[in-house]
């Protein structure tokens, strides 16, 4: 009998488990390969690391969490979950049955590419969601960002403290006209119309086309498609669930809890608000210290 099983050896999973394996509990860290920020070439903003390949950070990670003797890093994806708080039954791809008192669930979400040529080869360097992530590379420089409704007013104000060049993109989405009078008080163009292909450049630059008459050129192209989580077991799990912006996430609570007891919930899963690197690692930490707290006695 395992005491976690985590699901998802990305930044919140391999978090979880260097604070298992640190309190010397028995952890199975289940991984597929797949991070969801593999088509970045870069990782911003997580101190200590900043600039460095997120794959490179990972390598690192799981090099340092063999030195915990509790720690079993397995390649398999998890195909069923099933049985509740102190006795947890994971089934494998591979046919292997687990068991543990508690879960962790950190297999993350994947983005829902738009049918637009162009756009997933673009995904992660000419086109990104987060300012945060890169933002400091091309400030200064003429951003587009694709509207995708209401919160993308507030995006407008955010990246001004990035850039005083911006180009909205409607993309056949209606924007109302108080919103329109605020872009064009701030001096922000608005192209109308659905975009029809992403034509990539060297380094991060990008052309929108729209139609075969008009294309226009930016230096980085701000987008957000909605996600989705990369697997299933939280429905089989009836896990609670909040509906966000740009997806469904699990629930949980300050101490990443879900809302059915001994699992828990960690990452951009379980994570509505901002997704990053850090606030990752963070909640990841967060539910490796809770589930072993719970199990003390």
């Amino acid at each position: 009998m395992n005491d976690v099983i985590i699901i998802g050896g990305s930044f919140a999973g391999l978090a979880a488990a260097l604070q298992l394996g640190r309190a010397r509990r028995k952890v199975v860290v289940l991984d597929t390969g797949r991070p969801r920020n593999r088509f970045a070439g870069h990782s911003h903003g997580l101190l200590g690391h900043d600039h460095k390949p997120p794959l490179d950070i990972l390598a690192e990670a799981r090099q340092q969490l063999a030195r915990y003797p509790t720690v079993r890093l397995v390649t398999a994806r998890a195909e069923s979950v099933s049985g509740a708080i102190d006795d947890f039954c994971v089934v494998t791809d591979d046919d292997e049955s687990l068991r543990a008192r508690r879960l962790i669930l950190s297999y993350g979400v994947v983005d829902q590419m738009p049918d637009v040529p162009g756009f997933a080869g673009s995904w992660g360097t000419s086109i990104v969601p987060c300012p945060y992530c890169d933002g400091f590379e091309v400030a200064g420089q003429h951003w587009g960002l694709v509207w995708s409704g209401p919160p993308s007013h507030n995006y407008v104000r955010l990246y001004h403290d990035w850039t005083g060049t911006l180009t909205v993109f409607a993309d056949g989405r209606d924007i109302a006209p108080d919103i329109r009078a605020d872009l064009a008080r701030r001096k922000i163009p608005v192209v109308d119309g659905r975009i029809t292909e992403i034509a990539r450049y060297e380094g991060q630059n990008a052309t929108v086309k729209l139609g075969t008459e008009l294309s226009v050129a930016v230096d980085i192209l701000f987008a957000h498609p909605r996600n989705k989580p990369s697997a299933s077991l939280h429905e089989s799990l009836g896990l609670a669930t909040v509906d966000t912006p740009l997806g469904i996430a699990i629930k949980v609570d300050e101490r990443r809890e879900t809302s059915t007891p001994g699992i828990y919930a960690a990452g951009d899963l379980a994570n509505p608000a901002m997704a990053s690197v850090t606030t990752a690692i963070s909640h990841g930490a967060t539910a490796g210290i809770s589930a072993q707290q719970s199990m003390l006695v």
